[in-house]
């Protein structure tokens, strides 16, 4: 398979914008498979949990793969849903390029928003794709002006929708000047290349005048003609487009309606023409384990094995690793070194994935995405790389939960089961968290929403067969300071009875608050004690001390976050110092640091979006008023109106019942977290 010839990519979107029904068109049109499933009914190829199919929507990113113009496309379609944003952003660490679909009719909703920023913070170009052009009230003008204003993004359509809602019939084609019409086949695999009609000819020459405008801005073929009053042909745009699309200085915007079959091929020539192959992209970057240096692996066969874990899923007891290879190429039955583990694995089987079904394959080479069995030790974030070459890949850092439920278990027996079950759970979903109680011995697991912690009780129930009780859901907490602090520890004993055995540190730390948002972070401001033996692993175990006290803070016993700890100074005794006792020093000092900066909890404060009837807006901010919400503003959207607030999530719980009373059930919500704060 020639690299060039690979296009890696996402579709996300908000929920219900219709990216998983997009995908099954795109799996249709290449001949992957040949009966479209629809999500309603609850046969879309790639929602193929139980849960999935009876929700309606999609819980986990499914990959697949399929072929288009001689490329080979390996695809993963995310879930729109707050709740599974983490599935959005672990596949966007090994993807290069992004189709992003918002809806005609909601526009910029705020997963939107949280997809986008996630694809900015992983450099990841995009084509945007306004979906649902045939509903009443789709706006493809209107999705362009949010997207500058939401987004702070400069899309330019590269074409316009043909018709309107149920007149909508296909595209014009700003590059070309042809009307694509989908009006025969309703399947939509043939359609018709035909002349602008003339009704919208003067709209599409100004549409096209804009489009070279920007393009002149940005690419400096296409403004030296532009300056001359050259033409500027279809293919010299194509390259532009593709030069600033790599380079995220303009967003190609497209529309079309994947329901009604029409529109679908010409994105996906768009993917080819405009986003990444796996050689447009920089060459990965990671750290010689060794030599904590700085090595990058390009994406060739002859360059040593570097793989990323992404994703783990366990079913009927296997094991799944799903990895994207970035160099060298990765065989059946070979060892190679989990690098982040530092431990050997053996590589089982190798697959291909099309959404749950495996085929097999013998090998993967540079830009492939695929799974593999056999594998004892790989979590997700993981580096798979050849054990005589050694390298880390940066890992994929994720959100902590923000909500808690307790389960008990029917028996003493079943308890034993459930913690059995809840460990394979974590393997899986890096946002999820569980832990026995001290105080009550009930078991208690975290996550990222209510619907998280439903579908995750429902696994537990369907697929482990487990009978338990869940309680009232409870927002977890996080702790801070409110004032900077200097603080030194020292510990100077010997260790229980044994002789000759010491623990001798000193550890100086300052600790200051931080803006929200911010975690915690430990710095370094210690003199030059390079003479000192075993300098490093002193600063690393007084630094892994600090990390391990954040976990439980002084005042509730929450995670500490916001806060910068600046290691200024340690105390080295040659003969009795370890670093056990530096750790136990380092720790002591952290407590004793936010006990003194005035520690404060925090909790989880929502962003929220209420689309409601106008006549319902003044009760609907009536009752988020006695929740303690903040409203920060309200948006003008037709015949409804979209209410924007921060909400702390305690008085959010059974939301969506009071709205459905308050609107007769025409009121639709949408939430996901803010940050901790005070509130």
């Amino acid at each position: 398979m020639k690299i060039d010839r690979i296009r890696n990519i996402g579709i996300a979107a908000h929920i219900d914008a219709g990216k998983t029904t997009l995908t099954e068109r795109i799996l249709f049109y290449t001949g992957r498979i040949h009966r479209m499933g629809e999500v309603h009914d609850g046969q879309a190829t790639m929602d193929w949990m139980d849960q999935e199919k009876e929700r309606g929507i999609t819980i986990t990113a499914a990959a697949t793969y399929c072929q288009w113009r001689g490329h080979h496309i390996n695809i993963i379609d995310t879930p729109g849903h707050v709740d599974f944003t983490v599935e959005v952003k672990r596949s966007l660490r090994v993807l290069d390029g992004l189709v992003v679909v918002f809806c005609g009719v909601g526009g910029v909703e705020p997963q939107s928003e949280t997809v986008w920023h996630l694809a900015d913070e992983f450099g990841v170009p995009r084509i945007a794709f306004v979906n649902k052009m045939d509903r009443a009230g789709a706006s493809m003008d209107r999705v362009l002006e949010e997207m500058g204003e939401r987004l702070g993004v400069r899309a330019v359509p590269i074409q316009l929708p043909l018709g309107a809602e149920n007149g909508f019939i296909g595209v014009v084609d700003l590059l070309e000047m042809k009307a694509l019409v989908w009006d025969r086949d309703p399947q939509g695999v043939e359609y018709r290349v035909t002349q602008v009609p003339d009704p919208l000819c003067g709209r599409a020459e100004v549409a096209r005048d804009a489009l070279i405008e920007a393009l002149a801005d940005v690419d400096d073929e296409v403004a030296e003609r532009y300056l001359e009053g050259e033409e500027i042909p279809p293919e010299t745009m194509r390259r532009a487009i593709r030069r600033a699309t790599l380079e995220r200085r303009l967003v190609p915007l497209m529309c079309g309606s994947a329901l009604r079959n029409k529109g679908v091929q010409p994105l996906l020539d768009a993917v080819l023409d405009y986003l990444p192959s796996p050689l447009d992209v920089p060459p990965i970057e990671g750290i010689n384990p060794a030599t904590h240096e700085r090595e990058i692996r390009r994406p060739l066969e002859k360059e040593p094995l570097a793989a990323l874990v992404f994703k783990v899923m366990v079913e009927g007891g296997r094991k799944s690793v799903y990895l994207r290879v970035y160099s060298g190429v990765m065989r059946e039955g070979k060892r190679v070194l989990n690098a982040t583990a530092n431990r050997k694995e053996r590589v089982g089987n190798l697959f291909r994935v099309h959404a749950k079904r495996m085929e097999k394959v013998e090998a993967m080479g540079p830009g492939e995405i695929g799974a593999v069995t056999g594998m004892r030790w790989a979590c997700t974030g993981d580096t798979l790389c050849q054990e005589d070459a050694p390298i880390l890949l940066e890992q994929i850092r994720f959100p902590q939960p923000v909500i808690s439920v307790a389960v008990e278990p029917s028996s003493p027996s079943e308890m034993e089961r459930l913690e059995e079950a809840l460990v394979l759970l974590e393997d899986e979903d890096p946002t999820f968290r569980y832990h026995r109680d001290q105080e009550t011995e009930q078991m208690i697991i975290s996550g990222m929403g209510e619907l998280h912690l439903e579908v995750l009780a429902e696994r537990l129930r369907r697929h482990y067969g487990l009978r338990f009780k869940t309680g009232r859901p409870q927002v977890e907490l996080r702790e801070t300071i409110t004032r900077p602090v200097e603080v030194q520890e020292k510990v100077d004993r010997v260790l229980g009875e044994e002789e000759g055995v010491y623990l001798c540190a000193g550890v100086r730390l300052r600790l200051e608050p931080l803006e929200r948002g911010k975690g915690l972070v430990i710095a370094e401001e210690v003199p030059d004690k390079s003479h000192i033996p075993k300098h490093r692993e002193v600063m690393e175990a007084i630094a892994q001390a600090i990390q391990d006290t954040a976990t439980s803070g002084v005042k509730a016993g929450y995670p500490v976050t916001d806060v910068r700890v600046t290691i200024l100074d340690y105390e080295f005794d040659p003969g009795r110092s370890t670093e056990k006792a530096f750790a136990i020093a380092a720790s002591l000092a952290f407590k004793k640091g936010l006990e003194e900066g005035g520690s404060v909890l925090l909790e989880p404060i929502m962003e929220l979006e209420v689309l409601v009837p106008g006549e319902n807006v003044g009760d609907v901010v009536g009752d988020l008023g006695s929740r303690g919400a903040r409203i920060e503003g309200i948006i003008d959207r037709g015949a409804h109106q979209v209410i924007r607030a921060f909400v702390p999530l305690k008085s959010m719980f059974g939301y969506t019942t009071a709205l459905r009373s308050l609107t007769k059930g025409r009121g639709t919500s949408t939430m996901q977290f803010h940050r901790f704060d005070h509130f």
